[in-house]
Parts: structure tokens; C-alpha cells; sequence
């Protein structure tokens, strides 16, 4: 009879397509996995970790009227931006809040909404915008170019009530518009996902609307001047340091207000995350860009407009973080221990997706049990399955 490492390895190994082996890095889209981003995000601490650090920053804050301005660049499932709202009520409790995300994937848009009425319901002088636009242009919630601008859809919508149920009927009832706006399709020319239609929708509250009115973004005045931005793993590892810097991070950094900072974060490896994926790809090592080396590139990528910047690697001790993968109490803490197939599958997931291995390789080395062993053997050697992150700032200087 087959074990059931080997029924899960059938189960989970098939045939690459002829697409994927063509090209796996360009043709894998590493985010738009589904299962794994889902697998990984609920049996991992990351977001909590995340979001611990991000409430670091609020202290560091300088806000100008009208309102604290925050951007977060890839709301995924929205776990960080709820809570680091609470934290930024706690902090600001008084002050409107304009909180702006870029997100292309429908599924996460969907799951980013269910945590938001009972922050309008705590904090009612907020506005809150998302987008699915590229990142030179998502903080100002408009696309650059003329003809997709043209094209854009804007929607702004003032939720009535006082109660979270009320908020969320009427954020519900948006389901069929983002069914119909948020779709994505393949660019020919870097194998991403791009949306079909650029759209922006706006949210706050009705009652609150002449109090927000110098807060609530107009289409024809387009304005980023954030206090904070966060950019969490917005980008693939592998992709390559002059595309992260001058794609992505020289385009946020130039969306912050002066005295705003951004908080960048990225896996760091030197974990036994990479240690189980060594034991079957050996040599594997996608965190070869280190912080300092991102900055530098930015830095370089924004030319004269530099000189208007700090930038802050931070010492190993403020910039290196770990968060870990949840187990019981003593599941994997003892030789004799008997480790369940769905917590090294998890660990397995959580291992592979953080080092952002491609879909092809993974079928390859699913398609038989070494993959499970090779789990097992780190996490008793380790006691616990954990990840490092490191984090660095860019401030416009005052």
C-alpha cells in the first residue's frame, strides 16, 4: 500500500506544462498562487511580525493637516493594513486618516474588505482608496500615461449608517463592480499580471464626508505626499536589483511628503527555511541582493532627486526580524516525536514559498516522498520552522 507522503506527492506533482518549461522564471507568477500564498499566510506569523514593525514607525511620524496619509504597497489579504490601522488609531485617535493600497488580485481586494468596516465603524474620519495600478503611479491613484488614464475607472462610494453590519452590505454590494474591474491579464512583454482595466474606488463615510472633504482624492488632482509607506516583499526576489529599484522603490520613495518615511522589507535566508530547500536543490540561494545593496540602486536609479533622501540600511539588530510557522505545543521539539504529514506539508509550503521556487521544479521534486524527509530532518534538528526578514528606511529629509 502507498504511504501517504507518497498519495500527497501524486496528488500534488502534475506535468509541467509545456509553457512553464519554456521559460519558469518568466512564465511563474510567483504571487498568483493561490494555495500557497493562502497556506503560507495562515500557518505563518509573518503578518503579525510585519505589522509589529510597521507600528514602529508611528512614533516617527510628523502628520500635517488635513490628515495622516499612509500607503501600502500590496495590501495582499489586508491582515497587515487592519492591523496597523488599530495601531495608527491608537496613536492618532483624533486625526483623519487617508489610507491609500495597490492590489491587482481580486481574491485579496475581496478579503482586504471583510476587515474593513469596523475600522470605519473605530476610526469614521478615514478615507480609504485602493488601486490596481503599477507601482510608479498607485500612490497617486492614477495611471501617468495619457491613453490609461483615458481608460481608468473611478469610483468613489460614501457608505451610509453607523453600524459595522450597514458598511458591510454596501461593501458587499461592490462585489459585482470589482468582478468586472479587477481583471488581470498576462503582459507579453514581462510574463506578469497587468490589469485589463486601470480602476480606483474610494470609500468613506457619508456622515463624515464635509469634515474629509480636503482629505477625499479628486481624479483631476492627483497626490501622493505620504507620511508612511510600507512596501512589504513587493517585489520577486530574483527579479532583477535595477528593475526593484527604479520600478518600485524610487517611485514610492518619491510619493512621500517631506519628513515621510518608508519602511521596506524583504527575505534575508540564513534561516531553516533555505535550509530545507538546499537539502533538495543544493547551492539554492535566491537572497543574494542585501538591503544595502537595494538602497544603493535606489539611490542610483533616483539621480539628483537622492540628494533629497535618506537612506537608512539600519543596524543588523533594528533590521533583522524573524517570524515563525504556528505548530502545537511540542510537535516537533523531540526526536522521538511522530511529525503530522499536513505540518511538514505546511512547512514544506512555507519553505518553498518564501524562496519563491518555481512551480516546475516543485512538481519535479513533489513526485516523490525526499521532499517530506528532508522537512522532517530540519525541523527536529531545529526544534521550531522560522524565517528571517530584514528591513531598511528611505526618508524625504526635512
Amino acid at each position: 500500500m502507498a504511504s501517504i507522503e507518497d498519495v500527497v506527492a501524486k496528488k500534488v506533482a502534475p506535468a509541467p506544462s509545456a509553457a512553464a518549461s519554456e521559460d519558469p522564471e518568466k512564465n511563474f507568477r510567483f504571487y498568483d498562487n493561490r494555495q500557497k500564498y493562502l497556506m503560507f499566510v495562515n500557518t505563518c506569523s509573518e503578518k503579525w511580525i510585519v505589522s509589529d514593525r510597521v507600528q514602529k514607525e508611528l512614533s516617527h511620524l510628523t502628520p500635517k493637516p488635513p490628515a495622516v496619509r499612509f500607503f501600502d504597497a500590496g495590501m495582499g489579504d489586508g491582515t497587515v493594513l487592519a492591523r496597523v490601522l488599530r495601531s495608527m488609531h491608537r496613536q492618532f485617535e483624533r486625526f483623519p486618516f487617508f489610507i491609500a493600497g495597490k492590489e491587482i488580485s481580486l481574491e485579496d481586494v475581496r478579503l482586504t474588505l471583510d476587515k474593513m468596516p469596523d475600522r470605519f465603524l473605530e476610526h469614521p474620519e478615514m478615507v480609504f482608496a485602493f488601486t490596481n495600478i503599477s507601482y510608479a503611479d498607485a500612490p497617486w491613484l492614477q495611471p501617468s500615461n495619457p491613453e490609461a488614464a483615458k481608460n481608468m475607472v473611478w469610483k468613489e462610494v460614501a457608505l451610509t449608517g453607523t453600524t459595522t453590519a450597514e458598511f458591510e452590505q454596501q461593501i458587499l454590494e461592490l462585489q459585482p463592480f470589482l468582478a468586472q474591474n479587477w481583471k488581470t491579464k498576462v503582459s507579453e512583454k514581462t510574463g506578469s499580471m497587468i490589469p485589463e482595466t486601470p480602476t480606483t474606488v474610494i470609500l468613506y463615510r457619508e456622515d463624515c464626508k464635509f469634515m474629509l472633504d480636503r482629505v477625499i482624492p479628486r481624479k483631476s488632482e492627483p497626490k501622493a505626499d505620504y507620511d508612511l509607506i510600507l512596501a512589504s516583499q513587493p517585489f520577486r526576489l530574483r527579479a532583477p536589483t535595477k528593475f526593484k529599484a527604479g520600478r518600485v522603490l524610487a517611485p514610492l520613495a518619491k510619493a512621500l511628503g517631506v519628513g515621510g518615511r518608508l519602511l521596506g522589507i524583504h527575505s534575508a535566508g540564513n534561516d531553516p527555511g533555505i535550509e530545507i530547500v538546499q537539502k533538495i536543490w543544493p547551492g539554492e540561494d535566491p537572497f543574494t541582493v542585501s538591503r544595502r545593496e537595494l538602497l544603493d540602486a535606489t539611490k542610483d536609479a533616483m539621480g539628483a532627486d537622492a540628494s533629497k533622501f535618506r537612506f537608512d540600511p539600519l543596524p543588523n539588530r533594528e533590521a533583522i526580524f524573524r517570524y515563525e510557522m504556528h505548530t502545537l505545543p511540542d510537535e516537533i521539539d523531540s526526536e522521538s516525536a511522530s511529525i503530522g504529514t499536513s505540518t511538514l506539508l505546511a512547512a514544506w509550503n512555507a519553505a518553498t514559498y518564501v524562496a519563491q521556487i518555481d512551480d516546475e521544479r516543485l512538481a519535479e521534486a513533489m513526485s516523490n516522498s525526499n521532499y517530506l524527509e528532508a522537512t522532517r530532518n530540519v525541523l527536529r534538528k531545529n526544534g521550531e520552522l522560522w524565517f528571517n526578514d530584514e528591513s531598511y528606511i528611505i526618508e524625504r529629509t526635512r
